[in-house]
């Protein structure tokens, strides 16, 4: 397998990486770090792959707009995710447009892919992608409604193309699976069962979501109310413990409470305080593995006057008491 991006204008290499055989054959993680300052900006690159399956992770800064040539000799179905920033990238074949704004997701066919890449200056591109072998990805891919039958037939034809026709929101959920893998500390076989684990549970959350989107709802949001609900959230997990009013954080972001309510839902799948709530248990379990809190401790650092309550919303979120994972 073998990538290659490099300037359109000047020839730099920004990035060459050429794995030996098939990422089949590579039974042992492997993991690489590409980290560099270009013409354009900068950036770093990580690239992580085993039995099928290549991860690649980073950030790109650029001064302007930045055409990179793409040469890949590879068969893939990608699963791509965009944290931050927009990008554009241009079939040479087909002069097919794949676009990517901040905080979207969508899964990939590409065969062979050869093309540009448009990075835009106004925020950091940040990305999370996963590269999956087209039989290791058939596995999974549901065979009834039309949406998968569609990109069954886009495999089998080995032109490039979405599975759904618009990229959708990164969820909670999903930010939360990829901080896993990211962050995952294990060593050989058992770092190789957990990211296998977790890239499953990310194509799951992916295909979910897939089926059961509402298409004239998502719709409907204008840009300018997206760019609210991503102030708000900013703005929830900067006050954890202390969150105001729904009709107060609407007001900060410039909204009113009932889009507030229906946006928000719309953009990240869960509801306002759904999030807080997620986002607190979240900390809770890792002060409590990782830290050695004693479990009042965590009760009171995460907000909670009674450990009680506290110990009754764990088990809600995990199904076990606090306590019984010290």
């Amino acid at each position: 397998m073998k990538i290659r991006l490099h300037s359109a204008d000047l020839g730099e290499i920004f990035l060459e990486s050429s794995h030996n055989g098939s990422i089949t054959k590579q039974s042992d993680i492997v993991e690489v770090t590409h980290k560099n300052e270009f013409f354009f900006g900068k950036g770093e690159y990580k690239e992580l792959y085993f039995d099928g399956i290549h991860i690649g992770y980073g950030n790109i800064e650029v001064a302007k707009t930045t055409i990179i040539q793409v040469d890949t000799d590879m068969e893939t179905v990608e699963m791509h995710f965009a944290l931050s920033g927009n990008s554009q990238s241009i079939c040479n074949d087909t002069k097919k447009s794949i676009e990517f704004g901040i905080n979207q997701h969508n899964i990939i066919y590409a065969n062979q892919f050869k093309g540009e890449m448009i990075w835009s200056p106004d925020t950091g591109l940040q990305i999370f992608e996963v590269n999956l072998l087209p039989q290791f990805f058939a596995n999974f891919l549901p065979e009834q409604g039309v949406l998968f039958k569609n990109f069954a037939k886009i495999i089998n034809k080995k032109t490039t193309g979405f599975l759904n026709k618009h990229n959708l929101r990164i969820t909670v959920k999903m930010h939360s699976v990829i901080n896993e893998i990211i962050s995952c500390n294990r060593k050989g076989v058992f770092k190789k069962m957990l990211i296998q684990a977790k890239v499953i549970e990310l194509l799951l959350l992916q295909l979910e979501q897939m089926s059961e989107h509402e298409c004239e709802v998502f719709c409907s949001l204008k840009k300018k109310d997206i760019e609210k609900m991503h102030n708000a959230k900013e703005l929830i997990l900067a006050n954890l413990n202390t969150p105001c009013s729904l009709i107060t954080l609407a007001h900060q972001v410039g909204t009113n409470e009932f889009t507030l309510k229906k946006g928000f839902k719309e953009v990240f799948g869960t509801t306002v305080f759904g999030l807080i709530n997620d986002e607190k248990m979240e900390l809770a379990k890792k002060m409590l593995l990782e830290e050695g809190f004693a479990v009042n401790q965590v009760s009171e650092l995460i907000g909670y006057k009674n450990p009680q309550h506290f110990t009754t919303a764990f088990k809600k979120k995990y199904g076990i008491v606090p306590s019984a994972i010290k």
